[in-house]
C-alpha cells in the first residue's frame, strides 16, 4: 500500500502544534512525555500489540504467542524498574512504583474489565491506538470507556471500603535481588505454561517473525517481540520522566468528570476529587495531566502509523450487535479499571513491573473475565 501522505501530515501538524503548546504551558518534560505517547501509538499500531486478542487467542485457540510476548515485555521492564525503584530517586526526582492494595475491588474490577475487553474489542491502550488508527467502533468503545471511568470514580469510595489487605511489594518485602528473581521466575512460569498448552493442543508453537521484513519498519507489521521491547521502553521512559510508571485510565476518569461538570453535575463534591492533587487536576487544563497528554500522543501516533501503512480508512457503519457490545464493553472497561486501581497498563503492566502483588491478582481476575467475555461475544455476533 502507498503511504497516505494527507493523514501523516495531518497527524504531524497536530502533534507539532500540541507539543509547542504543552512545552509553553507546562514544561519540556511534559512535552517529552507527549512524544513518548506518540511513540507508544506507533509501536502499538505497527506491532498490533493487543492484550485483548492475545488473551482471547490463549483462551479460545490455545495460541500463546501474544501472552509470551507480554512476559518478555514485563521481564525487560522489571529488570530496569526494580533497581531504579530500590534507589528511590533519579537525578533528584523521587521515583515510585505502581503498588496498590489487594482487595475485593481489584478482583471485581479486573474481572469486569476482562469481560469488557472482549465485548469492547480492546483494552485501555488498545482502544486508544485502534481509535486513533481510524476504527469507528473503537471510538464508540472509547466514549463509553470514558463514561464508565467517571462512574467508577464516583463509586470508588464505596469500593475502597470493601474487604482487602494493604499493598504488598516484593521489592519492599525481599529487597531488589530477591524481588527480581521471584518476578523473573513468575514470568518464565507463565511463558512455559502457555507454551505447554499450545504444544499440547497444536503439536508445536506457532512461528512468529522475530525481525523486520523489508520496509516493514515504516509500514508494519512489526514482530511481536519488537513491540514488547518497544512498550517496555515506553514504560521505562515514563518512569524516568514522570517519576511513576505508565498509566492510561486515570485520564479517562478526568475527561469524563470534566464533561460531567460541564453538564451540571457536582463533580467537585465527589470524594474522588477531594484531595489537593486531585482537585487541582480537575481544575487545570487536561494538557497539565501526564496521563492525558500521553493518551493524546497514543491517538496521534496511531493516526500517523495508519497513514504510513496506508490503512487509515474509517468505516462509519457499525452493525447493531457490534455497537451494543462496544457500548457495554466500554462501560465495563471504564468502571472496572477505576475500582481495580488501573487497567492492563496501570495495574497489570506497571503493577507487576513494580513487583506489586496486586498486579498479579489483577491479571488472574482479568483473565477469568476474558474467558466469560469470549463466551459472550457470539451473542453480539462477534467472532472469536
Amino acid at each position: 500500500m502507498r503511504i497516505d501522505s494527507r493523514t501523516v501530515i495531518t497527524g504531524a501538524l497536530l502533534s507539532g502544534a500540541i507539543l509547542i503548546y504543552i512545552v509553553s504551558l507546562v514544561s519540556w518534560r511534559q512535552g517529552a512525555l507527549f512524544l513518548v505517547g506518540i511513540g507508544a501509538g506507533l509501536i502499538l499500531y505497527h506491532a498490533a500489540f493487543g492484550f485483548t486478542s492475545a488473551w482471547r487467542d490463549m483462551i479460545s485457540k490455545g495460541r500463546g504467542a501474544g501472552l509470551r510476548a507480554q512476559m518478555i515485555m514485563l521481564a525487560v521492564t522489571a529488570i530496569i524498574f526494580l533497581p531504579l525503584l530500590a534507589d528511590g530517586q533519579l537525578w533528584g526526582m523521587e521515583l515510585r512504583g505502581s503498588v496498590r492494595p489487594l482487595s475485593v475491588s481489584v478482583i471485581v474490577g479486573a474481572f469486569l474489565f476482562g469481560v469488557g475487553m472482549q465485548l469492547g474489542g480492546g483494552c485501555a491502550s488498545g482502544t486508544l491506538f485502534t481509535a486513533g488508527g481510524g476504527n469507528m467502533r473503537m471510538v464508540i468503545t472509547l466514549v463509553a470507556f470514558i463514561v464508565g471511568s467517571a462512574l467508577g470514580a464516583y463509586h470508588l469510595p464505596a469500593w475502597q471500603a470493601a474487604p482487602g489487605f494493604g499493598p504488598v511489594s516484593l521489592l519492599d518485602q525481599f529487597g531488589f535481588g530477591s524481588a527480581l528473581v521471584i518476578s523473573l521466575v513468575l514470568f518464565a512460569s507463565v511463558w512455559l505454561g502457555s507454551a505447554f498448552v499450545e504444544r499440547r493442543r497444536h503439536g508445536a508453537l506457532e512461528k512468529n517473525a522475530t525481525c523486520f521484513a523489508a520496509g516493514s519498519w515504516l509500514r508494519g507489521p512489526w514482530p511481536l517481540v519488537v513491540g514488547a521491547i518497544g512498550l517496555a521502553g515506553v514504560n521505562i521512559a515514563t518512569l524516568t520522566l514522570a517519576g511513576r510508571p505508565w498509566g492510561v485510565t486515570s485520564g479517562f476518569a478526568l475527561w469524563g468528570s470534566k464533561a460531567g461538570a460541564a453538564l451540571g453535575f457536582d463533580v467537585v463534591a465527589w470524594p474522588y476529587w477531594q484531595g489537593p492533587t486531585a482537585s487541582a487536576a480537575l481544575e487545570a487544563s487536561v494538557f497539565s495531566d501526564i496521563t492525558s497528554v500521553m493518551n493524546f500522543g497514543i491517538i496521534l501516533g496511531a493516526l500517523m502509523a495508519a497513514g504510513f501503512a496506508g490503512r487509515f480508512a474509517p468505516i462509519w457503519r457499525v452493525p447493531w450487535g457490534s455497537l451494543l457490545a462496544a457500548i457495554a464493553g466500554g462501560l465495563l472497561l471504564g468502571y472496572g479499571a477505576r475500582i481495580a486501581y488501573g487497567c492492563n497498563i496501570g495495574a497489570y503492566f506497571s503493577g507487576i513491573s513494580s513487583s506489586s502483588l496486586h498486579g498479579w491478582l489483577w491479571f488472574v481476575a482479568a483473565l477469568v473475565g476474558n474467558g466469560l467475555g469470549a463466551k459472550l461475544r457470539p451473542a453480539f455476533r462477534l467472532s472469536n
